[in-house]
């Protein structure tokens, strides 16, 4: 499924996650690929390394977000058992987008949804708490997950719940509450949901590049003044 192309033919314009909305001026794109030498010699699998790392990278002027990470192979996800298999495979390819920015940011729904599900997954390294929007586009239907977000951003929601583009969604959680990271926003598009509520891979095996590639095409369309990788 191409977003891209649905949301031209219906010429619908996303509106910004954040306000103000990310764009050069203001966001520092983040590389944590395994291909990054500034990570070669540091434990970027401590919370507390991988959150001086972001935040030296976001002293720059003006700078109010860190982003990147869609398909990027990362050595992160070695730091809890969630990611791995029994085998002793890791999951590494992030599918989604983060934008790292301050705990307690508000998250703007980008087009009209209703809420599908949400759960707070609270495991070490986790979403933390998480929400999964359904949306239909000229009988085209198509999901996006918002992970690492605030306890209190989940407790007057329901499923099925509508709301329009513009809506505040949710905030973003304290690593607190997130399963343990820097504050940020995981966005990810899925297109097809199965039966899964409540939660959604967001780092798959290398091996399954591929398949998930498909399912979460790149969010790049809910961004569109940054350039992406």
């Amino acid at each position: 499924m191409n977003i891209s192309k649905l949301l031209e033919k219906s010429k619908i314009k996303p509106v910004p996650l954040f306000i103000p909305e990310p764009e050069p001026d203001n966001t520092v794109i983040l590389d944590l690929s395994v291909t990054n030498n500034e990570l070669t010699d540091i434990r970027i699998e401590e919370s507390s390394v991988l959150d001086r790392y972001i935040k030296d990278k976001m002293k720059t002027p003006n700078a109010l977000y860190a982003f990147g990470g869609y398909m990027e192979d990362r050595a992160v996800y070695h730091r809890s058992p969630l990611f791995k298999s029994e085998d002793g495979k890791t999951r590494s390819i992030h599918l989604g987008i983060d934008l790292w920015t301050a705990a307690n940011t508000l998250i703007r729904l980008p087009v009209d949804g209703m809420v599908h599900s949400f759960s707070d997954n609270d495991s070490y390294g986790d979403y933390g708490p998480t929400l999964i929007m359904k949306h239909e586009i000229d009988g085209t239907s198509f999901y996006t997950l918002y992970g690492h977000l605030s306890r209190s951003s989940l407790r007057s929601l329901k499923p099925g719940l509508s709301m329009k583009s513009g809506d505040v969604l949710a905030q973003i959680g304290n690593s607190h509450e997130n399963g343990d990271w820097p504050p940020h926003l995981h966005f990810q598009v899925i297109t097809r949901i199965g039966k899964a509520t409540g939660d959604f891979p967001g780092v798959c095996y290398k091996d399954e590049a591929g398949i998930y590639g498909k399912i979460c095409p790149s969010p790049s369309v809910f961004f569109r003044k940054m350039a992406m990788q």
